[in-house]
């Protein structure tokens, strides 16, 4: 699996002092990733497979299902040294302090480590007052871990969620070998941005990561930020993806983006879950709804940016809808919560396997008071990590839709 070699030509330079091993980075290493696509720098993980993407030509899209969220590398080594070369693609805004880093976590044997970050990279500077946007290319850089146990030990790089992440080499000081599968049930999940990551602290704490860690499950995360838009090719990737429980998270980017009305809504979710039933007939399907979002329970969308304070790093958001348009059928959360629960519940009596969760039971008006969301629609890290724990709790715990059971609504806030 591993052979001798000099580090890639667009690599930075390896500690000269280590006897290094470079092993191509190729699907057997990677985990929750579901095309892996070539490029002149090396290989791109990518979250939709090559035809959804050749389907939807959105940018937003396009940068969204690229980040890597909830994608590692996974492999078995002796290796008390590791260097992954990458070549980032971060964002930042025009007239804003730079964002945060994205950081790589390192487990070993199930338990984080150690972190470490890469520079350079390539800049996309974004005008919001324009909405244009430059592509700034800079270098790659090296995330290194040093200091591992020496003895044969499983070693997860978990990518950052946050940042487009080319993959150049893998470097140790040891042969390494992909993990063998351990058992655990494969959980496919997708949503918006807050599952993608938002404002999570780093790529394994972004509140399915952490869920999935307290479920014993493997994660698949299919969060698309801006993207969770009820797409007929993301149906059909998540049909196509082996999974042992499935679960959906659906409300918040349709009020976002003000794409559709309540005529619409209620027959695209049937399709969704319509082709997810074409590949997954009998497997656990769990439909969230969103949750608590002040500015849209019961204004409607778009969701429009407040740039006055854009200068001191604080971006926010607002209800570009008036209430009175409910009438003609624009979408409120509540008004998709409300819709999504009688769905299931008409589905489930012929699918014993559906389930319905309010997502308020994650995030509520009680959390809302406690850990108010800084931008009026993403959660901060602390509310990432109770969303972790209270998913784990209601959907992996006893009783719950990922634990057997029968259909039905799972919890209510």
């Amino acid at each position: 699996m591993s052979t001798q070699s000099d580090p890639a030509p667009h690599s930075a330079p390896a500690s000269p002092a280590t006897d290094w091993i470079t092993t191509p980075v190729t699907a057997e290493l990677l985990r929750g990733a579901l095309d892996l696509e070539h490029t002149p720098h090396g290989v791109l993980p990518h979250r939709l497979p090559a035809r959804a993407r050749a389907q939807c030509a959105d940018g937003q899209l396009a940068m969204a299902e690229a980040q890597p969220s909830g994608v590692r590398l996974a492999f078995r080594s002796r290796a008390t040294t590791v260097e992954l070369d990458a070549l980032r693609t971060k964002n930042a805004y025009e007239g804003a302090p730079p964002r945060p880093d994205g950081l790589y976590d390192l487990f070993v044997d199930g338990r984080r480590t150690g972190q470490a970050g890469v520079t350079g990279g390539n800049v996309v500077m974004v005008d919001l007052t324009t909405g244009t946007a430059e592509t700034r290319p800079g270098p790659p850089g090296t995330a290194r871990f040093t200091g591992l146990p020496d003895r044969v030990k499983d070693i997860e790089i978990w990518l950052p969620h946050n940042e487009i992440t080319e993959l150049i080499a893998l470097r140790t000081d040891a042969p390494v070998a992909p993990l063998p599968e351990d058992g655990r049930k494969k959980w496919l999940h997708h949503g918006s941005s807050i599952s993608h990551g938002s404002d999570a602290a780093s790529p394994s704490s972004t509140w399915p990561a952490l869920a999935a860690s307290l479920g014993g499950v493997e994660l698949t995360n299919l969060g698309l930020g801006g993207s969770a838009l009820l797409d007929p090719f993301t149906a059909r990737a998540l049909r196509d993806t082996p999974a042992d429980l499935i679960s959906i998270k659906i409300g918040i980017n349709l009020v976002n983006t003000d794409l559709m009305r309540l005529r619409a809504f209620a027959p695209a979710v049937h399709g969704f879950l319509d082709t997810i039933r074409e590949g997954h007939p009998s497997t656990p399907l769990l439909v969230v709804s969103p949750i608590l979002c002040p500015i849209h329970e019961d204004t409607p969308g778009p969701t429009l940016p407040d740039l006055s304070d854009l200068g001191a790093g604080k971006l926010t958001f607002a209800a570009g809808g008036d209430p009175a348009e409910r009438a003609a059928g624009k979408l409120t959360l509540n008004v998709i919560r409300n819709e999504l629960a009688r769905l299931v519940k008409q589905r489930a009596a012929d699918d014993p396997n559906l389930h319905h969760l309010d997502g308020r039971g994650l995030y509520g008006e009680a959390d809302f008071a406690e850990l108010p969301l800084p931008d009026q629609v993403h959660p901060d890290a602390a509310t990432h990590r109770r969303m972790g724990e209270r998913f784990a709790a209601l959907a992996f715990g006893s009783g719950g839709p990922f634990a057997g059971g029968s259909g039905g609504v799972v919890a209510r806030p």
